[in-house]
This record gives C-alpha cells, sequence and structure tokens, in this order.
C-alpha cells in the first residue's frame, strides 16, 4: 500500500486555528510555524511550499510564504525561519504578498481566514529567483510537480484596526 504524501505541524493541526505566536498581529511574532512532512512520492529531487489566504475578498489570494529548491532529504523546518533570500542547504525563499523574503503571519483584516500550507514534490531543481512570487513558482513548476500535501490552518483577527495602526509588520 502507497504511503500518504503528508504536510503537518506541531503547532496546530489541520482545520484548527493557528496560534497567535505565529500571526503577523499585536499578539502574535510573525515567525513562521514549525512544519514536517513525510512519504514524499518516489523521485523527488526538491520540494516546494506555498502559503495562502484563500479568503482575502479584495485582492484575491494572498501569498503568505514562498519556498523552493528544498533539498529532497529534508523533512521539517523549523520555527521561526529567517527574512533572507537564501540559505546554506541550497533552500531559495521568494516574495510573500509585500515583496519580502520571509514568512508574513495570518492578519486578517476581519473574519476568519483560511491559511493553506502546500508542499509539493519536484522532479527538478527550479531556476533560483529571489524575486520569485506565488504566481511565478506555480508557472515554474507546471510540469515537475510529482504530488503535494496540504496543511489549514484557521485565523481571526482578535484586534481592531489594520496592520499599519497596530505597528506591524507590512
Amino acid at each position: 500500500m502507497k504511503m500518504e504524501f503528508k504536510l503537518s505541524s506541531k503547532a496546530f493541526k489541520n482545520g484548527e486555528l493557528i496560534p497567535d505566536l505565529y500571526s503577523n498581529t499585536r499578539l502574535g511574532k510573525n515567525i513562521s510555524p514549525p512544519l514536517n512532512w513525510e512519504n514524499p512520492p518516489e523521485g523527488t529531487k526538491y520540494f516546494a511550499i506555498i502559503v495562502e489566504d484563500v479568503d482575502a475578498p479584495l485582492v484575491g489570494i494572498i501569498s503568505h510564504w514562498v519556498l523552493y529548491n528544498i533539498p529532497p532529504e529534508k523533512r521539517e523546518l523549523p520555527e521561526g525561519i529567517p527574512q533572507q533570500e537564501s540559505f546554506s542547504d541550497g533552500t531559495i525563499q521568494g516574495k510573500n504578498f509585500f515583496k519580502r523574503n520571509a514568512y508574513l503571519g495570518p492578519s486578517p483584516p476581519f473574519g476568519t481566514h483560511r491559511y493553506y500550507f502546500k508542499i509539493f514534490a519536484l522532479d527538478a531543481k527550479l531556476k533560483p529567483d529571489p524575486k520569485m512570487t506565488r504566481k511565478k513558482l506555480l508557472k515554474a513548476m507546471e510540469r515537475h510537480i510529482l504530488g503535494e500535501a496540504r496543511l489549514m490552518g484557521l485565523y481571526s483577527q482578535k484586534i481592531a484596526g489594520n496592520a499599519k495602526e497596530n505597528n506591524l509588520v507590512v
């Protein structure tokens, strides 16, 4: 029996609330949660990760994190990946919605939003581009995806106002 490609986090379970620590609010520290994955498809040469808010009514999907060229032997990302373009293992961090090479924690203006953490198993290394956006990455991966695993977390704004009014990272 083939094992399922799976993405998980020690910080929250699929369909549950993302802890405030990982949010971009006064209650959080805007740090990335720890992620673990297992049972990638045979032939996986690299991984890519996209985190997106699919419930932003005015702008569509908001990209919260873009990572790619993650080595095939890697099976986890620790909490708090730093804001930088590339890492010693070859992993590249692309641009989030605010055009920063960093994780962007949840900070919905109102209501509860769904945040999808997606990992893609790829059959090839992608051309390095520190200006890589979610849209560019999806295009670059088109013919190289061997499998995909998802983890969905929920987050609801607990303070009034927007990011700038609350001195949050933008």
